[in-house]
Protein backbone atom coordinates (compact mmCIF):
# COMPACT_ATOMS: atom_id res chain seq x y z
CA UNK A 1 0.00 0.00 0.00
CA UNK A 2 1.59 3.43 -0.94
CA UNK A 3 1.43 6.27 2.15
CA UNK A 4 -0.96 8.24 -0.29
CA UNK A 5 -4.38 6.66 -1.55
CA UNK A 6 -6.89 8.25 -3.43
CA UNK A 7 -10.65 8.63 -3.01
CA UNK A 8 -11.35 5.85 -5.50
CA UNK A 9 -8.78 3.60 -3.74
CA UNK A 10 -10.48 3.67 -0.73
CA UNK A 11 -13.74 3.11 -1.84
CA UNK A 12 -12.52 0.12 -4.02
CA UNK A 13 -11.50 -1.11 -0.73
CA UNK A 14 -13.37 0.01 2.21
CA UNK A 15 -15.41 -3.01 4.31
CA UNK A 16 -12.55 -5.56 3.34
CA UNK A 17 -10.66 -7.87 5.40
CA UNK A 18 -7.79 -6.36 6.54
CA UNK A 19 -7.87 -2.80 6.32
CA UNK A 20 -9.15 -0.39 9.08
CA UNK A 21 -10.08 3.02 8.31
CA UNK A 22 -9.32 5.45 11.30
CA UNK A 23 -11.11 9.04 11.63
CA UNK A 24 -7.41 11.46 13.25
CA UNK A 25 -9.79 14.38 13.45
CA UNK A 26 -8.90 16.69 15.74
CA UNK A 27 -9.42 20.40 16.00
CA UNK A 28 -7.76 23.98 17.60
CA UNK A 29 -9.67 25.10 20.69
CA UNK A 30 -10.97 27.75 19.56
CA UNK A 31 -12.65 25.66 16.59
CA UNK A 32 -15.64 25.31 18.77
CA UNK A 33 -15.73 22.01 17.53
CA UNK A 34 -16.56 17.93 18.72
CA UNK A 35 -14.86 15.23 16.25
CA UNK A 36 -16.47 12.73 18.23
CA UNK A 37 -20.01 14.39 17.74
CA UNK A 38 -19.28 14.79 13.71
CA UNK A 39 -18.03 11.31 13.51
CA UNK A 40 -21.22 9.91 14.97
CA UNK A 41 -23.04 12.30 12.29
CA UNK A 42 -21.39 11.33 9.55
CA UNK A 43 -18.13 8.93 8.94
CA UNK A 44 -16.44 6.94 5.76
CA UNK A 45 -18.34 3.84 5.96
CA UNK A 46 -16.23 1.29 8.34
CA UNK A 47 -14.24 3.73 9.80
CA UNK A 48 -13.21 3.55 13.57
CA UNK A 49 -12.94 7.25 15.76
CA UNK A 50 -8.96 7.32 16.58
CA UNK A 51 -9.97 10.01 19.59
CA UNK A 52 -6.47 11.41 18.51
CA UNK A 53 -6.55 13.94 21.02
CA UNK A 54 -6.44 11.45 24.04
CA UNK A 55 -3.68 9.93 22.85
CA UNK A 56 -1.26 11.62 24.86
CA UNK A 57 1.35 10.41 27.61
CA UNK A 58 0.58 12.66 30.53
CA UNK A 59 3.26 11.60 32.09
CA UNK A 60 5.57 13.39 30.01
CA UNK A 61 6.76 16.86 30.51
CA UNK A 62 6.22 17.72 26.75
CA UNK A 63 2.72 19.27 26.08
CA UNK A 64 0.69 17.15 24.21
CA UNK A 65 3.51 14.41 24.24
CA UNK A 66 2.88 11.33 21.52
CA UNK A 67 1.38 8.19 23.41
CA UNK A 68 4.30 5.81 24.88
CA UNK A 69 4.08 2.49 23.12
CA UNK A 70 1.71 0.86 25.42
CA UNK A 71 -1.14 3.42 25.62
CA UNK A 72 -1.01 3.69 21.65
CA UNK A 73 -0.93 -0.02 21.83
CA UNK A 74 -3.84 -0.41 24.45
CA UNK A 75 -5.82 2.25 22.26
CA UNK A 76 -5.51 0.01 18.83
CA UNK A 77 -6.58 -3.25 20.47
CA UNK A 78 -9.58 -1.18 21.92
CA UNK A 79 -10.57 -0.36 18.58
CA UNK A 80 -9.82 -4.34 17.04
CA UNK A 81 -7.11 -3.24 15.18
CA UNK A 82 -4.01 -5.55 14.50
CA UNK A 83 -0.43 -4.32 13.76
CA UNK A 84 -0.30 -6.29 10.14
CA UNK A 85 -3.59 -4.69 9.20
CA UNK A 86 -3.56 -1.40 6.50
CA UNK A 87 -4.62 1.49 8.10
CA UNK A 88 -5.89 4.10 6.20
CA UNK A 89 -5.78 7.44 8.47
CA UNK A 90 -8.08 10.78 7.80
CA UNK A 91 -9.85 13.47 9.61
CA UNK A 92 -11.99 16.47 8.45
CA UNK A 93 -9.71 18.91 10.48
CA UNK A 94 -7.86 22.45 9.07
CA UNK A 95 -5.08 21.43 10.29
CA UNK A 96 -4.50 18.06 8.61
CA UNK A 97 -4.07 16.30 12.15
CA UNK A 98 -4.25 12.77 10.04
CA UNK A 99 -0.49 13.26 9.21
CA UNK A 100 0.08 13.59 13.49
CA UNK A 101 -1.50 10.04 13.24
CA UNK A 102 0.47 8.47 10.43
CA UNK A 103 3.71 9.80 11.92
CA UNK A 104 2.56 8.38 15.61
CA UNK A 105 2.02 5.38 14.13
CA UNK A 106 4.66 5.25 12.07
CA UNK A 107 7.43 5.87 14.81
CA UNK A 108 6.13 2.74 17.09
CA UNK A 109 6.89 0.78 14.24
CA UNK A 110 4.20 0.40 11.94
CA UNK A 111 4.96 0.65 8.04
CA UNK A 112 1.69 -0.20 6.60
CA UNK A 113 0.17 3.00 7.22
CA UNK A 114 -1.83 5.28 4.74
CA UNK A 115 -3.52 8.43 4.22
CA UNK A 116 -6.60 9.53 2.48
CA UNK A 117 -5.56 12.37 -0.15
CA UNK A 118 -7.79 15.10 0.18
CA UNK A 119 -9.46 13.64 3.43
CA UNK A 120 -13.34 13.30 4.34
CA UNK A 121 -13.53 16.65 2.79
CA UNK A 122 -12.56 15.07 -0.69
CA UNK A 123 -14.78 12.45 -0.09
CA UNK A 124 -17.61 13.80 1.25
CA UNK A 125 -17.32 16.89 -2.31
CA UNK A 126 -17.50 13.23 -4.45
CA UNK A 127 -20.81 12.35 -3.08
CA UNK A 128 -20.01 9.32 -1.40
CA UNK A 129 -21.76 7.23 0.81
CA UNK A 130 -21.09 8.31 5.00
CA UNK A 131 -22.36 6.37 7.72
CA UNK A 132 -23.50 7.51 11.03
CA UNK A 133 -23.37 5.99 14.77
CA UNK A 134 -19.85 4.94 17.05
CA UNK A 135 -19.78 1.96 15.18
CA UNK A 136 -18.78 -1.09 16.79
CA UNK A 137 -15.13 -3.23 16.54
CA UNK A 138 -14.41 -6.28 18.77
CA UNK A 139 -11.12 -5.58 20.91
CA UNK A 140 -7.76 -7.78 20.59
CA UNK A 141 -5.00 -8.22 22.53
CA UNK A 142 -2.53 -5.51 22.49
CA UNK A 143 0.39 -5.78 20.51
CA UNK A 144 3.84 -4.91 21.50
CA UNK A 145 5.15 -2.01 20.10
CA UNK A 146 8.72 -0.25 20.07
CA UNK A 147 9.50 3.13 21.56
CA UNK A 148 9.11 6.05 19.52
CA UNK A 149 11.99 6.90 16.61
CA UNK A 150 12.42 9.63 15.28
CA UNK A 151 11.43 12.08 18.18
CA UNK A 152 13.84 15.00 18.65
CA UNK A 153 13.61 15.88 22.66
CA UNK A 154 14.02 20.02 23.56
CA UNK A 155 17.60 18.91 24.61
CA UNK A 156 18.40 17.74 20.73
CA UNK A 157 17.25 21.10 19.36
CA UNK A 158 19.57 22.73 21.72
CA UNK A 159 22.85 20.91 20.99
CA UNK A 160 21.65 21.47 17.02
CA UNK A 161 21.86 25.14 17.43
CA UNK A 162 25.23 24.50 17.84
CA UNK A 163 25.86 21.69 15.36
CA UNK A 164 23.62 23.23 13.18
CA UNK A 165 23.69 19.13 11.96
CA UNK A 166 20.11 19.12 11.10
CA UNK A 167 17.71 21.29 9.04
CA UNK A 168 14.57 23.28 11.32
CA UNK A 169 11.74 23.36 9.50
CA UNK A 170 8.49 25.60 11.39
CA UNK A 171 5.20 24.76 10.04
CA UNK A 172 3.58 27.55 11.44
CA UNK A 173 2.25 30.92 9.66
CA UNK A 174 4.84 33.10 8.95
CA UNK A 175 3.70 36.07 11.60
CA UNK A 176 3.68 33.54 14.04
CA UNK A 177 7.37 32.66 13.34
CA UNK A 178 8.29 35.95 12.32
CA UNK A 179 6.46 38.34 14.36
CA UNK A 180 7.01 39.58 17.91
CA UNK A 181 3.21 39.62 19.12
CA UNK A 182 1.41 37.27 21.38
CA UNK A 183 0.80 33.91 19.30
CA UNK A 184 -2.77 33.71 18.52
CA UNK A 185 -3.19 29.78 18.73
CA UNK A 186 -0.99 28.80 21.62
CA UNK A 187 -0.24 31.84 23.06
CA UNK A 188 2.82 33.24 24.89
CA UNK A 189 5.50 35.09 22.29
CA UNK A 190 5.55 34.63 18.94
CA UNK A 191 8.98 33.92 17.42
CA UNK A 192 10.88 31.01 16.47
CA UNK A 193 14.05 28.32 17.06
CA UNK A 194 17.32 30.02 16.01
CA UNK A 195 17.96 29.41 12.51
CA UNK A 196 14.76 27.79 12.19
CA UNK A 197 13.61 27.95 8.16
CA UNK A 198 9.53 28.29 7.35
CA UNK A 199 7.34 26.46 5.32
CA UNK A 200 3.77 27.20 6.47
CA UNK A 201 1.64 23.67 6.12
CA UNK A 202 -0.62 24.91 4.00
CA UNK A 203 1.79 25.33 1.25
CA UNK A 204 2.10 21.19 0.34
CA UNK A 205 -1.62 21.15 -0.86
CA UNK A 206 -2.81 22.00 -4.15
CA UNK A 207 -6.21 23.98 -4.33
CA UNK A 208 -8.57 21.20 -4.14
CA UNK A 209 -6.61 20.06 -0.50
CA UNK A 210 -5.05 17.24 -1.98
CA UNK A 211 -1.00 16.81 -1.75
CA UNK A 212 0.68 18.29 -4.48
CA UNK A 213 2.84 15.59 -6.58
CA UNK A 214 6.56 15.03 -5.20
CA UNK A 215 8.05 16.97 -7.89
CA UNK A 216 6.31 20.26 -6.90
CA UNK A 217 6.64 19.43 -3.35
CA UNK A 218 10.91 19.43 -3.82
CA UNK A 219 10.17 22.62 -5.69
CA UNK A 220 8.28 23.75 -2.79
CA UNK A 221 10.37 22.56 -0.08
CA UNK A 222 13.71 23.97 -1.58
CA UNK A 223 12.17 27.74 -2.27
CA UNK A 224 11.77 27.52 1.40
CA UNK A 225 15.48 27.18 1.91
CA UNK A 226 15.44 23.52 1.82
CA UNK A 227 18.43 21.24 1.37
CA UNK A 228 16.53 17.85 0.53
CA UNK A 229 20.03 16.49 0.47
CA UNK A 230 20.22 17.01 4.44
CA UNK A 231 18.19 16.18 7.50
CA UNK A 232 15.53 17.94 8.41
CA UNK A 233 13.47 18.78 12.03
CA UNK A 234 10.31 19.81 11.97
CA UNK A 235 8.87 22.04 14.41
CA UNK A 236 5.50 23.83 14.70
CA UNK A 237 3.08 25.13 17.77
CA UNK A 238 2.46 21.37 19.34
CA UNK A 239 4.10 18.46 16.54
CA UNK A 240 0.50 18.60 14.78
CA UNK A 241 1.26 20.28 11.56
CA UNK A 242 5.10 20.04 11.47
CA UNK A 243 3.62 16.00 11.13
CA UNK A 244 1.99 17.58 7.75
CA UNK A 245 5.63 18.93 6.50
CA UNK A 246 7.44 15.48 7.45
CA UNK A 247 4.86 13.72 5.47
CA UNK A 248 4.76 15.63 2.35
CA UNK A 249 8.77 15.26 2.50
CA UNK A 250 8.45 11.51 3.27
CA UNK A 251 6.41 11.61 -0.15
CA UNK A 252 9.40 13.35 -1.87
CA UNK A 253 11.58 10.37 -0.67
CA UNK A 254 13.05 11.78 2.37
CA UNK A 255 13.81 9.34 5.38
CA UNK A 256 16.30 11.30 7.53
CA UNK A 257 13.34 13.38 9.06
CA UNK A 258 12.51 13.95 12.78
CA UNK A 259 9.61 15.92 14.84
CA UNK A 260 10.23 18.04 17.96
CA UNK A 261 7.27 17.16 19.29
CA UNK A 262 7.23 19.79 22.05
CA UNK A 263 7.66 22.06 19.83
CA UNK A 264 7.42 26.08 20.18
CA UNK A 265 4.80 25.26 23.31
CA UNK A 266 7.58 23.31 24.74
CA UNK A 267 10.40 26.10 23.95
CA UNK A 268 8.54 29.19 24.41
CA UNK A 269 7.99 28.32 27.67
CA UNK A 270 11.22 27.56 28.71
CA UNK A 271 12.93 31.36 29.72
CA UNK A 272 16.53 29.55 29.13
CA UNK A 273 16.09 28.47 25.65
CA UNK A 274 17.34 31.37 22.64
CA UNK A 275 14.30 32.67 20.95
CA UNK A 276 14.23 34.89 17.64
CA UNK A 277 11.64 37.35 16.88
CA UNK A 278 11.07 39.80 13.56
CA UNK A 279 12.41 39.18 10.01
CA UNK A 280 14.95 36.91 9.50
Amino acid sequence: MDSLVSTDWLAARAGADGIAILDASRHLPGAGRDPLAEFEAGHIPGARFLALASLTDAASQVPAALPNAQQLAERLAELGIAPDMQIVLYDDSAVKTAARGWFMLRAHGLRNVALLDGGLAKWRSEGRALESGTGANAPISPAKFPPAAGVATKADMLANIGSGAEQVLDARAADRVFGSGIDPVHGGQSGRIPGALNLPFGKVFGEDGTFKTPAELRATFEAAGVDLDAPVTATCGSGVTASVLLFALHLTGKSDLRLYDGSWQEWEADPETPKHQGPA
